[in-house]
């Protein structure tokens, strides 16, 4: 038994934490953010044994399972009933940790793969709902999943799980591109578990989806997220560097949410010529990542 699907990544330009509910399908975040087209595409193998093993491969490198794998896969197999050996392999084709919604984006397409591996048949809601409670309570994200089920340039106007919480996609044709430099990573974990870290990011962020609905635009969500950012007051000194520099050509830049990487959706011409700015500053070249926007969401392969 196996079967493959993919996630797109995700980037968050701003959001609020939404986690006043105890039930996991209830929390999550209002905000909003682009997907992308390059992602995560995981690939599961299930054979009945009689000496069970779970093995988890990233990019052909055998990892030890995290906590959100195991959270997914006891939805689908718990403990008691684990007479399988279990492959999974995840190609990763975006930094993790680095505000690339990563951790969703293996989640979500681990789900949506084992669903359709094990024959379960559950509807593409049902899994995408799995993996945003694992996110929730491994505490890796918070509205990252809602947004790579279904793609595109998404307003989060309502927390919660796929068909739970809400978004307003707002369509931008196929003019526009995603470019980031990246740096390195951010534990998702540690500033979702930080109070003051918590308090602040609702401040900066409150009646920021309100006024993006109002001008749904690339230019106003980058204007919007680069002014969060900016009040978080997170900007590492060589983000910073980087900021005054293509801020003198007139590009708005802001922070993958959340990682130590800029970005910026533009129109794709202006996007090339952001990129050979970031080409200066890369530690190499697989730091600056150029994306097309992914409008169809997770899927099966």
């Amino acid at each position: 038994m196996e079967a493959s699907a993919f996630s797109p990544s995700h980037i968050t330009g701003f959001f609020e934490i939404v986690d006043e509910p105890s039930e996991p399908v209830l929390k999550g975040s209002r905000g909003a953010g682009v997907s992308l087209s390059k992602g995560v595409k995981t690939h599961v193998k299930i054979e009945e044994s009689f000496s069970p093993k779970l093995e988890v491969n990233v990019n052909g490198k055998v990892l030890n399972s995290t906590q959100l794998t195991r959270h997914v896969m006891d939805v689908f197999l718990p403990q008691g009933d684990r007479r399988y050996s279990i492959i999974i392999d995840h190609e990763m084709q975006v930094p993790m940790g680095s505000g690339f919604g990563s951790s969703g984006a293996c989640a979500l397409s681990l789900s949506m793969a084992i669903n359709e591996a094990l024959g379960m048949g559950l509807s593409k809601i049902e899994a995408a709902r799995i993996a945003h409670v694992a996110e929730v309570e491994c505490k890796t994200g918070l509205g990252t999943v809602i947004a790579e089920t279904y793609g595109g340039f998404e307003v989060r106007v309502k927390a919660g799980a796929p068909g739970i919480g809400e978004i307003e996609q707002v369509p931008v044709g196929n003019y526009y591109s995603v470019v980031c430099l990246n740096f390195g990573p951010i534990s998702t974990k540690k500033v979702l578990n930080d109070g003051n870290s918590r308090i602040r990011i609702n401040e900066a962020g409150r009646g920021l989806t309100s006024r993006l609905m109002k001008e749904p635009s690339p230019e106003n969500f980058m204007k919007l997220s680069r002014g969060f950012a900016v009040s978080l007051n997170i900007f590492t000194e060589r983000m910073k560097n980087v900021l005054n520099e293509v801020d003198e050509y007139g590009f708005t830049c802001s922070m993958a949410m959340i990682g130590e990487a800029l970005f910026s959706f533009m129109k794709t011409h202006e996007a090339e010529e952001l990129a050979k700015i970031f080409h200066k500053h890369a530690r190499s070249e697989k730091d600056v990542i150029f994306c097309s926007i992914d409008t169809k969401g997770a899927r099966l392969l």
